[in-house]
């Protein structure tokens, strides 16, 4: 899985002042704060008002999400910086909408979109040139094609629905795309599309119930409010169960955003009932609001499931002060908001967040090194003055130029051409750039020549099998040590491993993170009365193609109960978002002991505790109470009658192998690590006391991976990772005949 951490603040107020500020509308009948990039004009009139509260608060926003990014301490939650910017977002495109409908009866749709084409997106077309161009010389050809592939769906604006599809965790800190943080923007396009049709459909129902019913013709934001209401009350629903279910669509689709969006408008249909409260209240109300998000950026955190109910804090917080502002936007909070330095920072939002992610990430390869803290904020800073003369050379000159502002359709074609340009550069990068294929001489295929298994109960027999399959594989491993140059015959080839990772974390014999219910996995002889169950995290599944191959061989029945990120050993998790790891832990071994398979092989990630992103954890891998954990499961196994055999951990290849060698396809010892540091020898040593103690039987795989110096990736034309800590099928099927002699012998009890 890919991961990402973005959002993508929008700055639609002000697209026309000259001064890039915040505007509040203040008719006859009710105040509501707009965009000036349409004045109201018709039966009412109108003043604008200067608010720069909602300036200040956007600068609240993309300050939180740059510093979380950045990860500066104090700011796990930063990231509700861009539900803010969605509370923003529908306040102001409400207000606008409703004031033109009730005024004109419609929505001016070729001048609404003209705005928002002249003002957004030349920006983002040309900070994703520069983000294309950027990953083609700094990043290995691998991951730029995917790189490229994100920009060319971000660009048309579809770039959310692209990373569900792709899979991508937005807390997973492995290889975040340099154009991830474009999903809102994406979101935001789309609501821009269903916004203005829902504004119009809605007066439409209001003119045919009153030429039927023969009512005067009185504008009311109540039939609008019930809408909104509706939206928000189904959305709000959605993202309760998808972030459950399926996380990914809950953080990214717009059916799951929408209600932070209908907020933001409820506040704008209400604003009139707004200006009528007291300010003592109003102030108190904006100081509360702030404090809101505030809170949700220092007490939320990467384990936090998002959004769920956890996005109210932040969304209500953000209602709360633009609410406040209506009525009174130069006073409480809104007096910290509107000072010069929040404002500047407010004015530049956009542009800051379209360029603060890629430099964050392509300023690593461009410097040879990973950045500290002080790196880190430095980055940001560099991202900051781009943003200033993005601002200036590209957004002021476009937006503001006289035959652009005064043509719907120029500021249309405008827009279309910004788009067509990052659409065609993101192309040209895929053709140009060439798909990495291994120029080495073909290598000679891994096989592994399988014994007859053993019968009987001599030890010796079994042992002899194990070792002969064994050698078989070290002296492919020690051929293949000091590869250089990647076979032309790699299998999988580079450019597939993604798919097939994919297709590894898409199966229901390994549940995801939200997942509890097991269903049947069986394969093999399915009526055979012998019975091995293949369990663990995703360490477990990815055995699977070897043990399918062994239990079609020997006629086993073969049961694969997997669940992502947690190992069947109890031991205390904190991630909150895998959850119910406890439960799925019980419900298996109680299936365990109804089903009484005669072996069960236990196999699990050795990386928890290393200190990744999402994680909060009471041990590390091979400590104390790991291995104190390990001793109790394989007791707890032993007592159901089954045989147990623990398989020790793959070496740690310390890199995204694929994308790796895509960078070094001449030199394929670069990315393989030595094995000092790539196996931890006392770790696998105490494990295997702990199980052999226990009754149950240990594998120490190490040889089939690594000789005595290096741990090669390649093995034959065998590429044998296909990210950073699992193998490829092709990998885990070629050591078939291995893994069958080691269950084989588990199997007879010695």
């Amino acid at each position: 899985m890919r991961h990402g951490r973005a959002g993508l603040p929008k700055w639609n107020n002000a697209l026309y002042s000259q001064n890039a500020s915040s505007y509040q509308v203040v008719t006859l009948r009710q105040t509501h704060s707009v965009s000036p990039v349409e004045g109201v004009q018709g039966r009412r009139s109108a003043q604008t008002v200067f608010r720069p509260d909602i300036e200040g608060l956007r600068a609240v926003a993309v300050l939180a999400v740059v510093l979380f990014h950045a990860d500066v301490p104090g700011v796990g939650g930063g990231y509700v910086g861009v539900d803010v910017f969605f509370v923003i977002s529908g306040f102001l495109i409400t207000g606008l909408l409703w004031r033109e409908v009730s005024t004109a009866g419609t929505v001016r749709l070729r001048r609404f979109y003209g705005a928002r084409a002249r003002r957004l997106l030349p920006a983002s077309a040309a900070v994703g040139v520069v983000t294309a161009i950027g990953s083609a010389v700094l990043l290995s050809p691998l991951q730029a094609h995917s790189v490229f592939e994100d920009g060319i769906a971000c660009a048309l604006y579809v770039g959310n629905y692209w990373f569900i599809l792709q899979a991508v965790d937005y807390f997973a800190a492995v290889l975040p795309s340099p154009f991830q943080h474009y999903w809102s923007l994406g979101v935001e396009e789309q609501f821009y599309l269903v916004w203005p049709a829902m504004i119009i459909g809605t007066a439409w129902l209001i003119r045919r119930a009153r030429r039927r019913t023969r009512a005067d013709a009185v504008a009311s934001e109540i039939p609008y409010l019930m809408v909104l209401a509706l939206v928000g009350a189904v959305s709000f629903a959605l993202s309760l169960a998808a972030t459950y279910v399926v996380p990914s669509v809950a953080f990214f689709s717009l059916p799951t955003r929408a209600w932070q969006l209908a907020v933001g408008g409820l506040v704008a249909l209400t604003a009139g009932q707004w200006r009528r409260l007291p300010a003592l209240p109003v102030a108190i109300t904006g100081w509360a609001g702030l404090a809101m998000i505030l809170l949700a950026c220092t007490l939320l955190s990467t384990n936090t499931p998002y959004p769920g109910t956890a996005a109210l804090l932040p969304v209500l917080g953000a209602a709360l002060v633009i609410g406040a502002g209506c009525a009174a936007p130069s006073r409480g909070c809104g007096r910290v908001l509107a000072l010069s330095p929040m404002r500047a920072v407010g004015r530049v939002s956009y542009s800051w967040y379209l360029w603060h992610w890629p430099v964050l990430l392509l300023a690593p390869p461009l410097l040879g090194h990973p950045l500290g803290l002080a790196g880190r904020l430095a980055a940001v800073l560099v991202s900051g003055a781009l943003a200033v003369l993005t601002l200036r050379l590209i957004e002021n000159p476009l937006r503001f130029a006289a035959p652009v502002r005064r043509s719907a359709l120029a500021s249309l074609a405008l827009g279309g051409v910004a788009t067509a340009v990052a659409v065609c550069v993101g192309v040209a990068l895929l053709v140009w750039v060439p798909t990495p294929v291994g120029r080495g001489a073909p290598a000679a295929a891994l096989t592994i020549t399988a014994a007859p298994p053993p019968t009987g109960h001599n030890m010796d027999a079994y042992d002899a099998a194990v070792q002969q399959a064994f050698e078989q594989v070290q002296a492919a491993v020690a051929a293949s040590a000091d590869l250089k140059a990647v076979p032309s015959n790699l299998d999988p080839p580079l450019a597939g491993a993604a798919d097939e990772l994919k297709a590894m974390s898409h199966t229901d014999c390994l549940r995801n993170f939200f997942q509890v219910e097991q269903p049947e996995c069986a394969t093999g002889d399915t009526a055979s009365t012998t019975t091995v169950a293949l369990v663990g995290d995703s360490h477990a599944t990815m055995w699977s193609p070897a043990f399918q191959q062994v239990a079609a061989r020997r006629h086993w029945r073969l049961e694969t109960l997997g669940k992502a990120a947690c190992p069947l050993m109890n031991l205390p998790i904190g991630n909150t978002r895998s959850f119910h790891c406890d439960q799925w832990r019980g419900r298996i071994i109680a299936r365990l002991r109804v089903e009484h398979p005669q072996l069960v092989v236990v196999s699990m990630w050795r990386g928890y505790g290393a200190g990744l992103r999402g994680w909060q954890l009471g041990f590390t891998t091979y400590d104390p109470a790991w291995i104190d954990s390990l001793t109790s499961l394989v007791q707890e196994l032993r007592s159901t009658g089954a045989q147990v055999l623990v398989l020790g951990p793959i070496p740690d290849p310390h890199a995204v192998v694929p994308i790796c060698l895509s960078g070094h396809l001449d030199d394929a010892t670069a990315c393989s690590p030595p094995r000092s540091t790539a196996v931890n020898e006392p770790g696998i040593a105490a494990e295997s006391a702990a199980t052999k103690a226990s009754g149950g039987h240990y594998a120490d795989l190490t040889k089939l991976f690594c000789t005595a110096a290096r741990c090669p990736v390649i093995i034959g034309n065998t590429l044998a990772y296909v990210d950073w800590n699992h193998l490829t099928l092709e990998y885990s099927q070629a050591l078939g005949p291995v893994i069958g002699a080691l269950a084989d012998r588990a199997l007879a009890g010695g």
